[in-house]
Order: C-alpha cells, then sequence, then structure tokens
C-alpha cells in the first residue's frame, strides 16, 4: 500500500507541474545563451498543443495499442525484469525507446494511466545515479534469448534516455531533472576522453547527434560553461556527417551506411550548427538531403535501407524505425534553419510513411516496407538483411525488435511540433494538422490558437483566436512548397497572396474570436524516379494503384519465441502489373480526376476509408510479373515499341497512407 500511495503523489506531482509548467510565461519558453545561436523557432511544453481531429484518434489509438500496453504485449522485454526498472532483463535500448515515445503520449493526452506507467522508469533512472554521474545500468549479464544483457554502460542507450528526461522535464518542470543531467555531462566529460563514443558499440558514434542536441538544450537552461566543452568533444567523436555528405560518396554507395544510423544521426552538422553556424553544416545538410531523395528515395520522403543504404528500387525496404527517426530529424533541422522544404519532407515522411506501416490498432506493424508493394508474405527478398523472410509481414516481432519499441515516437513527437513559439514572442503554425494551442506571447498573454482542418485531404485551415483581451503579436504560418499560390483570409477579407515556399507573417493585434483561414490549393504532379518511373502527388499525398486484398492470420509454429506468435500475411486479389500513360504536365489535373471524395473519418488510414481517390487510365504490363514474392524488376520508362496490353483501363489511385499492397512508382506507356 506505501509503494501504491507513493505512486500516486508521483503520479498526482506530475499532472500539477504539467500544468504549472505550461502556464507560467513566456520566459518558460527556452531561448538561446550566448555564444549558442538563437533559433528561428522555439519548441512549445509539452502539453501546450492538444491534438484534434485524426491526429488525436491516432494517439488514441497508441494508448488502446502497443504504446499503452507494451509491457504486457512484450513482457520479456519491458515488463518488471527489464534492467530500466532495476531487473535483470534487458538493459540496452528497447526500454528507453518505448519510453521515448510513452512520455510525450502521455503528457499530450495528459493522460494518468500513461503517466503512472512512465513514472517507475524516471523514478529508478534518478535514483540510480551514481556519485560520479553515471546513470542506467551497470553491470553485463548472461546471455538470455530474445533480451539485449550486455554493453550495459554504453554511451547509446543513455542518449535514449536523455531525450525522456528532456521531455519530462519540459512537461512537467521536475527540478530534479537539471541537476540529474548535469551531473551526467559532468561524468562525460571526465569518461569520454578515455573511453569514447564507439569504446563498447559502434552505434553511439553515428547517433551522437542527439547527445549534443541534450547538451545545448541543458546549456541553455544553466549557461554551465563546461556544456560547451563536451559539446565539442562529442562532436569531435561523432561520424563525421559533414564530410560525409560534402566531400565523400557515401549517399551514393549501396551499403556505405547503416539506415537507422543515417536517419537519426545526419542530424549532428545541424546540432553543432547551433554552437558553429558556418554554412558547411547547414549546406552538409542540405546537400544530404538532396542527394537522398535523388539516389535513394524509394519509399514517399524515405530512402531504400534494409537495414543498410540500398538505393531507390521501388522493392527496396525501408525501415520503420528509419522513418520515426527521420521526422524526429526533420523537426530538429526545421526548428533549427527555418527551412521550410524540412516541413515539407516531414509531412510526407509522416503523411504516407508512418500510416502504412503499422496497422490500424497500433499492434502489428511492418519491419520493412515498400514503395511497391504487391504480397505481404513471409519469404526471402532482396533485401540487405532477411529475418527468416518475416520482414514484410505485420507482427509485434516480424523483422527485429527494435522497431517494436521505437515506433511510438512517431505520431507523438509530430504532433508536439505542429506550432512553434518565436524569438519576436509569437507563434508559428509550420505543420498542420487540427490541433488547439495554448501559449505565451507578447508581454506574457496567454492566447489560444484552435486549429480546423481535414488536412492533408482537405486544402482549408482555419484558425481562430482565442484571449482575454486584445493583443498584439506575430502568427507565421507556412506555404508548402507545392502549393503554387496560397491565400490568407481574416475574418473573410484576403489579406494576402503567398507564393510556394514562403512563410507568412501575419504582424496585427489581435481580438478575441479573430479568425483566419489559410487555403493552400492542391493540384496533381508527378515525381521522377528509379529507371525513369513515375509516382503521382497531390498536395503532401501520393497517391498509390488500389489492390484487393486477401488477408490471412498466420499462427507460427516455426519460431514464435523469435517472431511472435502469429502475424498477418496479404495477398492481391486484382491485377497490380500496371503501366499509367503518359501525360504532359500541364494535362495532369483533367487526367486524374478526384472522384469518390468522402467525409474523413476520425481514422482515414485504410483502404476502406479513403476520402479521396484519383482516376486516371492505365495498361496492363504482361511481362511484368512477380520475382522473389514481390513486383519484378521495373520495366524502363518509356521503351519504344514496348508490349502491352491493348485496352486501357480505369485505375483508381488512392493515399498511399491508406495502402498496404500497392503500385505507387509506376512505369511511364505511351498512348496509342
Amino acid at each position: 500500500m506505501k509503494t501504491r500511495s507513493a505512486l500516486a503523489v508521483l503520479i498526482a506531482f506530475s499532472i500539477n507541474a504539467i500544468a504549472q509548467n505550461n502556464n507560467t510565461s513566456i520566459a518558460a519558453y527556452t531561448q538561446a545563451k550566448a555564444p549558442l545561436r538563437q533559433n528561428p523557432y522555439i519548441e512549445l511544453p509539452l502539453g501546450a498543443i492538444k491534438p484534434q481531429g485524426w491526429l488525436r484518434e491516432m494517439l488514441v489509438r497508441q494508448k488502446t495499442g502497443a504504446t499503452g500496453n507494451l509491457d504486457k504485449l512484450y513482457p520479456l522485454v519491458m515488463g518488471k525484469r527489464n534492467g530500466w526498472l532495476g531487473g535483470d532483463g534487458d538493459l540496452w535500448e528497447r526500454g528507453p525507446y518505448w519510453i521515448d515515445g510513452l512520455v510525450p503520449l502521455a503528457y499530450l493526452l495528459q493522460d494518468k494511466e500513461l503517466i503512472a506507467k512512465v513514472q517507475p522508469w524516471i523514478e529508478w533512472s534518478l535514483k540510480s545515479q551514481r556519485a560520479d554521474g553515471y546513470f542506467g545500468p551497470s553491470k553485463d549479464l548472461g546471455p538470455e534469448a530474445g533480451i539485449q544483457r550486455d554493453n550495459a554502460q554504453d554511451w547509446w542507450p543513455k542518449m535514449v534516455m536523455l531525450k525522456v528526461m528532456q521531455q519530462y522535464y519540459s512537461a512537467t518542470g521536475d527540478k530534479r531533472i537539471i541537476p540529474f543531467m548535469t551531473k551526467y555531462f559532468k561524468y562525460q566529460l571526465q569518461e569520454l576522453p578515455k573511453n569514447h563514443l564507439d569504446h563498447w558499440t559502434f552505434w553511439a558514434r553515428y547517433r551522437g547527434g542527439d547527445n549534443l542536441a541534450m547538451v545545448y538544450w541543458l546549456y541553455n537552461k544553466t549557461g554551465d560553461k563546461f556544456l560547451l566543452d563536451l559539446g565539442e568533444l562529442l562532436h569531435k567523436q561523432t561520424f563525421d556527417y559533414t564530410n560525409a555528405f560534402l566531400n565523400t560518396e557515401m549517399m551514393l554507395t549501396d551499403g556505405s551506411i547503416h539506415g537507422v544510423n543515417l536517419a537519426e544521426g545526419m542530424k549532428e552538422p545541424i546540432i553543432y550548427y547551433q554552437r558553429h553556424p558556418a554554412a558547411k553544416y547547414a549546406d552538409a545538410m542540405m546537400k544530404g538531403f538532396a542527394d537522398m531523395r535523388k539516389y535513394n528515395e524509394s519509399v514517399p520522403g524515405m530512402f531504400g535501407g534494409d537495414e543498410s543504404l540500398h538505393g531507390n528500387n521501388p522493392t527496396q525496404g525501408s525501415e520503420l524505425c528509419s522513418a520515426v527517426e527521420m521526422m524526429y530529424t526533420l523537426e530538429n533541422t526545421l526548428s533549427i534553419t527555418g527551412d521550410v522544404n524540412y516541413a515539407d519532407h516531414l509531412e510526407k515522411v509522416a503523411f504516407n510513411v508512418l500510416p502504412t506501416q503499422i496497422d490500424e490498432n497500433f499492434i502489428g506493424r511492418q519491419y520493412f516496407q515498400q514503395a511497391n508493394q504487391v504480397m505481404i508474405t513471409r519469404g526471402v527478398r532482396n533485401f540487405d538483411i532477411n529475418h527468416d523472410g518475416t520482414d514484410l509481414c505485420y507482427g509485434i516481432l516480424t523483422g527485429y525488435a527494435c522497431c517494436t519499441s521505437n515506433m511510438h515516437q512517431g505520431w507523438p513527437k509530430f504532433a508536439q511540433n505542429l506550432w512553434y513559439a518565436t524569438p519576436d514572442k509569437g507563434l508559428a503554425a509550420l505543420v498542420y494538422s487540427a490541433s488547439e494551442v495554448k501559449a505565451f506571447v507578447a508581454d506574457n498573454t496567454p492566447v489560444t490558437f484552435k486549429e480546423e482542418t481535414n488536412y492533408p485531404f482537405d486544402e482549408t485551415i482555419k484558425f481562430t483566436f482565442g484571449s482575454k483581451k486584445a493583443v498584439a503579436f506575430p502568427l507565421s504560418m507556412r506555404v508548402p512548397a507545392w502549393c503554387t499560390k496560397a491565400t490568407v483570409k481574416i475574418n473573410g477579407k484576403v489579406q494576402q497572396l503567398a507564393s510556394a515556399g514562403q512563410i507568412i507573417k501575419l504582424s496585427r493585434e489581435w481580438k478575441p474570436g479573430d479568425v483566419v483561414e489559410l487555403t493552400l490549393p492542391m493540384h496533381v504532379f508527378k515525381n521522377t524516379g528509379y529507371e525513369n518511373s513515375v509516382s503521382i502527388q497531390r498536395g503532401p499525398i501520393v497517391y498509390a494503384l488500389k489492390i484487393g486484398e486477401e488477408v490471412k492470420q498466420v499462427k507460427n509454429t516455426v519460431d514464435a519465441d523469435v517472431y511472435g506468435d502469429s502475424y498477418t500475411e496479404i495477398r492481391p486479389t486484382t491485377p497490380w502489373n500496371y503501366g499509367l500513360i503518359k501525360i504532359a504536365d500541364n494535362k495532369l489535373d483533367e487526367n486524374y480526376k478526384i472522384v469518390d471524395v468522402k467525409a474523413v473519418s476520425t481514422y482515414p488510414w485504410s483502404q476502406a476509408n479513403a476520402p479521396i481517390q484519383l482516376k486516371t487510365k492505365g495498361r496492363r504490363i504482361p511481362s511484368w510479373q512477380l520475382y522473389n514474392n514481390m513486383a519484378g524488376p521495373l520495366p524502363f520508362s518509356t521503351i519504344w515499341n514496348f508490349e502491352t496490353a491493348k485496352e486501357e483501363e480505369e485505375l483508381t489511385l488512392i493515399p498511399y497512407g491508406c495502402t498496404r499492397l500497392r503500385i505507387s512508382q509506376f512505369p511511364l506507356i505511351e498512348k496509342r
């Protein structure tokens, strides 16, 4: 009873603290201390943004699904034996990974039950800190099937737990976190010269940017000069992404880097840029992303990485861990650079990649997904790594269990980055989804904006201002690169038009009830990729062929201890081997007709609930057949005198995120 009472007190403390921390003053929004550079956008405290609409539904499904119940669904690793709870079980990355998603979910929903699950992990980590500053599991244990019990002292899992602590502080203002992190960073400064980031494993060397980000975050809180010295040491010991992007062929070379290391670690140049704002660091980020898109993008916004970098063939796999880590990297990069191209990229991953790779109950997930995915079955494919053929199947443990643990951060951190504070004491909406934000502007005036929209399926976003009094401050909004001309209305009157890639800044005195309407007209356009194939995009959404599905639940009687006791297979029941008719760019809108538009449901990410369909024409390609349980080699576009079916057929394309089977990169064929 004493333990239960103590936990209840801690939970009450956390809930009260979130109210205090998020409603104190504008001073709570950390701004840079010299010599760190002031970023153009500042993250709001966790809990200041309340997702609404379908995004809130995604978070609720996480609560009722794996994120809220991973201790029950994956008890071997996430149960009481976990080393991050003081047990004799798994002591490496998987526990911290789960909590890295559970903390923001708990406080975005302000859910007492989820906060109760978070708290023991926080408390044990705090109590584990030694006099020298070290924290976390410290003793390697003997091998045991299904869990990771070695490399206890590795720097890498602590980096994840530092992110947890930073988010927890943002939500609660718990005063124990600052001295805890300070003490650990002093330990790092003392130990890293002897035991480098790659002393125990190579992972920390590639992912040191996360460690560096937390060091700079703490410096902006305390101003402790030793943190700047630690930052230099971490930068020196982290893999040199700046040089790799600017001066090597790493991004052009298959197998040159592990995919998750790339997605997570590539933020390091721009993190370091805050201390040393030399152009080469920002240039390295831009070139790294440009080369990723040119040479490796297969899945929309993501790269072939199954597990190592593997080019842009649309049948290469893209790992779920890479998707959520890429989103986090883009969120960091957007706030530091202010470059709205990173927001475009973030939305592309969020609205296409993430919804399809996790099932609608937020339990089963794919380890890899393919841009052209026509058979989800257990079988060997042309991946860099095969986990006994289970990598495409939906399941709790199919493929590899790192994604079971790490998938939880995607939607909560996306929701946390819908809105930002700005150094001129205003607000910015840079990524769009229905939400409500409570924040301080101007001279500590509390205000709200209610954002109403069905974006990314709808073109209009409505913001309603709330406050007890009129107040003057700037509101910034992004115009995506795909939108040629945006319109802004205030209280029904057109204020301005804006072009692609701009930030609209409305500096005015806002009165309670003021309404801003941002309209982002969407048009159909195409992207050219592997073998001159094309993908079809409208707004931030890529559209893919709708394919009939035969779903089969498979009981695993072979290796359930490794890949789970069951998994889902899906086979096509309709043809998939179509090419699209070649159409001039200025004729795309009239040849891709929007049909069957229906109300956006609270869960739009399924074939049955797809809010929008596009109808177009195509012809079957008889020679394009299955190979290794997947779509065979993609026909080159366009082959002269290429053999196709004689008759054109009407094809239905639906949002990529609503598909499980799909063709999203199509061969082009000449119109007869």
